[in-house]
């Protein structure tokens, strides 16, 4: 008997639909017949209008552009801000769906089972709770400089941010200070269409025990008059100017002058005194992050005499939390600034029993293993993407007893930890954190051990 397919969507179409359940990612998910079709901005019980931008044969993507009838859960939004899509969503539900999505991730994806999964640790504050943003500069219809986010789905169009709820009132003010020097400079934003324009990104990170902040401002190549910007911005504790030729949206690489103030960020983290370089990756919720790390300790299990590694270390933050339970703590990290942070950060704050080395852990983990020995005890926090299989592989070589996982997607986590169980491993507990309230981002931290025999 011939299958039926399901009526597949086309680009353009305007689709009448009903919200299931929410895909990882945060998108609506909603069924026409069969055909699946996924929705930004709808939630579920929410039925909605929307306009298809991608389809394919098993599934389209749209956008909801109308809420006919409102889910029973949908509330009020707090903030006009493309950066918290799930803001619609009561708290506690998102992270009863937070908590749901890591359980799927580790069971769809990775077909594991018989782990422990622990309850999510809820934030601590639902807004302003960022010390760190990008904006974006662009031009809004009347031709007015503008400073905030990409309109969800148009990387060319940017929203104008007046109170940025995700960040504090010390960072929208310093937001305000450069955004009205700007403008009355006569300065011009960046045209992602034409590549051509001076303003870019404008960087604010703050140190939320410390009271600091830290203004880094990316143009393309041309003249600042940099005096009076300094005046202009007196909240600015540090204040930096990176040029950019390349064409691409980003804030790493150029050609970065400090203007005035401090050349890094000073912060405290779980007791200890950190230096944030411009571009080093820190996490962006404090609070929060000295909730991830403490779980990452517990999940360590350490007893004082382990040998750790810290692959992935950044500025030094997880493994000088730890190096104080541990014989002997080293570091990897292919950021040469970060490591510079970290060994500036291990000194500050008289701990001595740590080694960090600049390097890409894809390549030098061998080497490291044969310099420091087989560690004990091995966490790793890798980015978004996760590990790629040679990393995981490199990693089974180095035979940890205990690996502690940091993931900031379980979707990836997912695949990595089912690579280790199949080696050896077996994952014993995982438990979710809510660094990133109002978004669909969900981290975790989760153990494994190596079987013995």
């Amino acid at each position: 008997m011939e299958q039926t397919l399901p009526t597949r969507a086309h680009r353009g179409d305007e689709l009448t639909l009903t919200i299931d359940t929410l895909a990882h990612g945060g998108a609506g998910v909603a069924r026409r017949d069969g055909y699946v079709v996924f929705v930004q901005g709808g939630i579920p019980g929410d039925t909605v209008r929307a306009v298809v931008g991608k389809a394919k044969r098993a599934y389209a993507e749209a956008r909801a552009v109308e809420i006919i009838t409102p889910s029973p859960d949908r509330i009020e939004p707090l903030a006009d801000h493309p950066g918290a899509p799930w803001q619609v969503i009561p708290y506690a539900k998102q992270l009863e769906i937070k908590q749901e999505q890591v359980d799927d991730s580790l069971r769809r994806i990775g077909k594991l089972d018989g782990y422990t999964l622990e309850p999510i640790i809820p934030a601590v504050q639902e807004w302003r709770y960022r010390n760190k943003l990008e904006y974006s500069f662009g031009t809004d219809d009347s031709g007015q400089l503008i400073c905030g986010f990409h309109t969800p789905g148009h990387w060319e169009d940017i929203v104008e941010v007046t109170d940025c709820m995700l960040a504090s009132e010390a960072g929208n003010k310093a937001r305000e200070e450069v955004v009205a020097w700007c403008r009355a400079q006569g300065l011009g934003a960046y045209d992602r269409r034409t590549s051509e324009g001076f303003l870019r990104n404008l960087v604010v990170r703050e140190g939320r025990r410390t009271g600091e902040i830290q203004v880094r401002l990316v143009t393309s190549p041309g003249k600042l008059d940099s005096d009076s910007l300094i005046q202009a911005t007196p909240s600015a504790n540090g204040l930096l100017w990176t040029r950019l030729e390349s064409l691409g949206e980003t804030t790493m690489g150029g050609q970065t002058a400090l203007l005035s103030g401090a050349e890094q960020l000073e912060e405290e983290l779980g007791g200890l005194r950190v230096s944030i370089s411009a571009e080093a990756f820190f996490q962006t919720n404090t609070e929060m992050a000295e909730q991830l790390y403490a779980l990452a300790i517990e999940y360590a299990e350490l007893k004082g005499y382990e040998r750790l590694f810290d692959l992935y270390c950044g500025i030094g933050t997880i493994g000088l939390l730890m190096a104080p339970r541990a014989a002997e703590l080293w570091g990897l990290e292919i950021v040469e600034d970060a490591i510079a942070d970290a060994i500036k950060n291990a000194r500050a704050n008289e701990i001595d029993n740590t080694n960090f080395f600049a390097g890409d852990v894809r390549l030098v983990l061998r080497e490291l293993v044969e310099k420091a020995g087989r560690p004990d005890v091995l966490v790793v926090d890798p980015p978004r993407a996760g590990l790629s299989q040679k990393v995981v592989r490199r990693v089974i070589e180095a035979a940890p007893k205990r690996i502690v996982y940091v993931s900031c997607n379980p979707t990836t986590l997912a695949p990595n930890a089912a690579q280790l169980v199949e080696a050896g491993y077996e994952l014993t507990k995982v438990r979710p954190v809510d660094m990133f309230p109002q978004t669909p981002h969900v981290e975790c931290v989760a153990q494994l051990e190596r079987r013995s025999g």
